[in-house]
């Protein structure tokens, strides 16, 4: 069975003048499966994804200049896991019993205009498991900062020989 949602978060920000700035933080998930001749056979959209608090709160201390970890090439993955439990802000990882972090692939992330880009390939030995989580870190364990997580019913299983490459573009307009 095929599920789909699409959300949108809303941002307002007043001092009480009538003035009040919004933004969309609109994610998007998107995992491009390969056969072991690395033969395209599965392109999969996930639209959605729970911004958590301690991501918010890396993205902030970055924004001002503080002192965090970057969600650069050098210290950005993207961590898959098997778990269901549904996502809340206060949460600080993936979840599940079976996980697996995968470093930024060359290039990545990328910004361009409002949009921001990463991307991780999961190799034929690597995320052997159910994916049903998701998560962008600044570091390649739960104990890492997690900007956000995703959690769908939809079951998908990654076995060797397959390579799944997966992504997040994130629009904020």
């Amino acid at each position: 069975m095929l599920e789909k949602g699409f959300g949108i978060d809303t941002i307002a920000v007043g001092a009480g003048l009538g003035i009040a700035e919004h933004a969309k933080w609109q994610p998007k998930w998107t995992i491009e499966k390969y056969d072991k001749n690395m033969k395209l056979y599965e392109i999969e959209e996930i639209k959605g994804n729970l911004l958590l608090s301690e991501g918010i709160t890396s993205l902030l201390t970055l924004l001002i200049g503080g002192s965090e970890t970057p969600f650069n090439n050098s210290n950005a993955y993207i961590g898959v896991g098997d778990g269901t439990t549904a996502a809340s802000a206060s949460q600080t990882g993936l979840l599940g019993a079976n996980k697996s972090y995968a470093p930024m692939d060359s290039t990545y992330p990328q910004v361009s205009n409002n949009i921001v880009t990463f991307r991780s390939t999961f190799g034929p030995d690597e995320g052997n498991h159910n994916w049903r989580e998701f998560t962008v870190a600044n570091g390649l364990s739960d104990s890492a900062k997690n900007l956000n997580r995703k959690v769908e019913s939809a079951l998908r299983t990654k076995a060797n020989p397959d390579t799944w490459v997966i992504q997040l573009q994130i629009t904020i307009s």
